[in-house]
């Protein structure tokens, strides 16, 4: 039957999927829910770094700054 999720295939050296398979099993969750999962928790974090480069940048180039105590009075 086929799915409505689109597939990837990624090839893991042996250290990296004995940790994913480790982690399955005391997670009781299959070796590709881990995986999935991992890959979510590495876009979001990756996400926020670049979200937080480009706040410095603007708050680089702003000269209008004000004090976080006078902001939130």
């Amino acid at each position: 039957m086929p799915t409505k999720n689109p597939r990837l295939n990624v090839v893991l050296d042996v250290e990296l999927y004995d940790m994913v398979e480790k982690l399955s099993k005391q997670e009781d969750k299959s070796m590709s829910v881990v995986a999935k999962e991992l890959i979510e928790d590495a876009l979001e974090k990756h996400e926020d770094l670049v979200l937080s480069e480009m706040a410095m940048k603007r708050e680089a180039k702003s000269k209008k700054t004000i004090a976080h105590e006078k902001a939130w009075k």
